[in-house]
């Protein structure tokens, strides 16, 4: 690409704090079109939600994710899934959104409205469909796969992260879509300091860490998968607990194994170990594949967890365990140096075409030229 253009605005991105994917993408887009000249505006669309119900969503998700979740898996199949025949949608929560935007969107007038939250796409557009929103409507998704929340067909571009989620939105919606790639930190494609990974984990020489990720929130069974990488002779489990001090404090309880909170250094613990262990494709993963760390899949998280790493999986970014003794296998080839592993390694890289932000920034400016 030529010379990098300036993007002054305004915008308004819209994203929503279930876990910490969608606001990282948002915050990303938001720190580096400010730097490009920009003004940007970022709203958590469940807090623009009347009486406390974006909250409750929130709770209500958590709490399922922890305890049940049989039943997240049972509505992401009513609502996130095709069907044939019965479609049931996002509406009222959607219609309350949109009504509480306006308002915002009048005062602030922006060049484009980009959301990075399946319920900010469909409240976008709703508003192009009804005419309440001039500016054209940008879905960032963020998710390995696009479930048909993410699929508005007023949206008028699609950023995805993969290619494969560019034709799934392309061919459903018949609307433009690009894959640049995931939106990372810049710091995740540059050097980091693996030495001061290995101290924080607090690794003996000739010890291998493997990376087991909860999530922000803490989530899944990573207290089980840890306990299968013990196993493993020369490798320490290190788990990511997110801000669940509870799991933080039964993982420290496990012989053998690291508990680590939320993180702002995982450039350096990236480096300093040999294999990430997720589940749920999301944006640890995505960083994984920036920084040449190999993924290993392993107890993905229900609904769109299951959907997305399915879809790594099979363009072969990652490595899928779907038990234990496959997670040992899977981890003890992966951790050293292999045609197996730089095979997958090069093909995450591929993913990274080109940035996000600059093919955003160009397409809305060229919009605004010609219009």
């Amino acid at each position: 690409m030529s010379a990098r253009v300036v993007a002054p605005g305004p915008w308004l991105i819209l994203s929503a704090g279930m876990g910490a994917g969608h606001d990282q993408v948002a915050h990303q887009l938001a720190a580096r079109i400010r730097d490009r000249g920009g003004r940007v505006l970022v709203l958590d669309l469940l807090e623009v939600l009347p009486a406390g119900v974006g909250r409750g969503i929130r709770r209500g998700y958590s709490g399922m994710l922890r305890a049940a979740p049989w039943l997240y898996e049972a509505i992401f199949r009513v609502f996130f899934d095709e069907h044939r025949f019965c479609r049931p949608g996002t509406y009222p929560l959607d219609a309350l959104a949109a009504h509480r935007l306006r308002s915002i969107i009048e005062g602030h007038r922006p060049c484009a409205v980009v959301s990075t939250f399946h319920l900010a796409a469909q409240t976008a557009g709703r508003m192009r469909r009804r005419g309440g929103l001039d500016a054209p409507s940008v879905v960032v998704i963020t998710e390995p796969a696009a479930h048909r929340q993410w699929l508005h067909p007023e949206t008028d571009m699609f950023l995805c992260p993969y290619p494969w989620v560019a034709a799934q939105a392309r061919e459903r919606t018949g609307r433009p879509a690009c894959a640049p790639g995931p939106v990372v930190g810049e710091r995740f494609h540059g050097p980091a300091d693996a030495a001061r990974g290995r101290r924080l984990m607090g690794l003996r020489a000739g010890e291998d860490a493997v990376l087991v990720s909860a999530g922000s929130w803490g989530v899944g069974e990573a207290a089980t998968t840890a306990r299968w990488v013990a196993r493993l002779e020369g490798a320490r489990p290190v788990v990511l607990c997110g801000r669940n001090e509870r799991l933080r404090r039964r993982i420290a309880g496990v012989a053998g194994c690291v508990a680590l909170g939320w993180r702002d250094d995982l450039p350096d613990l990236f480096a300093g170990s040999a294999v990430l262990v997720d589940q749920s494709g999301g944006g640890t993963c995505a960083e994984a594949f920036a920084a040449g760390l190999p993924v290993v899949v392993h107890r993905p998280l229900p609904g769109h967890g299951r959907l997305g790493v399915r879809a790594l999986a099979e363009a072969g970014v990652v490595s899928m365990a779907p038990d234990g003794p496959a997670l040992l296998e899977a981890v003890d080839r992966l951790r050293r140096p292999c045609g197996v592993r730089e095979a997958q390694l090069a093909r995450a890289s591929a993913v990274f075409v080109h940035d996000p932000v600059e093919v955003l920034v160009r397409w809305v400016a060229a919009r605004r030229t010609r219009f």
